[in-house]
């Protein structure tokens, strides 16, 4: 069950997603909110897993009020507006949905939201507890396996990823946004909107950039201080 709230400035855009959040079994309502500094009040005295969020409103936009949370929610934008696309995946949003929502559209941004997050485990992790060694992923109508410490890079080229390793290069239809939650981090750093980099192969950094072997990725100003924190870290 992941609980929820919807920040939306109209009435009927509101109801729509409170009645698709009533039909998904795994969903819990807790509220909605006519604007984010409402939202803002009931979030500093209660937790939910997920938002959904409109962008274009009054006195505080959607975006601007992601950016203001310290640990904010999983965030699924709803928005009459595509301009707003590539900013929102940049604040590593889950979904961004065009209204109106159907009710299709809905399930498939929840559904992928479900499986990204974590199951509250109630016993104590073992200290022996270890992280994936590899993942599968989907090339060709197959599933590939990628042993982990060999992936050197990923790369997003808009809809697709270019994941590359000390062996090959593997294409796959896939959101870097979504992708990461597979990721352990560490040793997988986000350090630009279009890279994932493996910690463990980078050979050298400055404050602009990374260097794996012969090639140069960038640090992207929304990650680069926490990027540069975790490089030089001990």
């Amino acid at each position: 069950m992941m609980t929820c709230i919807v920040i939306d400035d109209e009435p009927l855009a509101r109801s729509l997603l409170a009645q698709h959040i009533a039909d998904v079994p795994f969903l819990e309502h807790r509220g909605s909110f006519k604007n984010a500094l409402l939202a803002a009040d009931f979030l500093s005295k209660n937790q939910v897993d997920v938002l959904f969020l409109d962008i274009q409103m009054p006195k505080l936009t959607g975006i601007d009020f992601l950016k203001s949370l310290q640990h904010p929610p999983k965030v699924i934008f709803t928005t009459a507006y595509r301009e707003y696309a590539v900013e929102s995946y940049e604040l590593q949003a889950h979904d961004y949905l065009l209204k109106p929502i159907t009710f299709e559209r809905f399930f498939t941004a929840v559904s992928r939201l479900q499986v990204a997050t974590p199951k509250v485990i109630e016993t104590p992790i073992p200290e022996t507890a270890t992280t994936p060694e590899h993942i599968f992923v989907h090339v060709n109508k197959k599933h590939i396996k990628v042993i982990l410490e060999d992936v050197t890079y990923i790369e997003s080229i808009k809809d697709y990823l270019k994941i590359h390793t000390t062996k090959e290069t593997l294409v796959i239809k896939e959101r870097i946004s979504h992708f990461i939650e597979q990721l352990p981090n560490p040793p997988f750093i986000r350090v630009h909107r279009s890279y994932i980099v493996n910690r463990d192969h980078i050979t050298a950094f400055t404050q602009q950039d990374i260097e794996i072997g012969d090639i140069e990725i960038p640090i992207g100003g929304t990650y680069k201080e926490e990027v540069l924190n975790i490089l030089k870290a001990p």
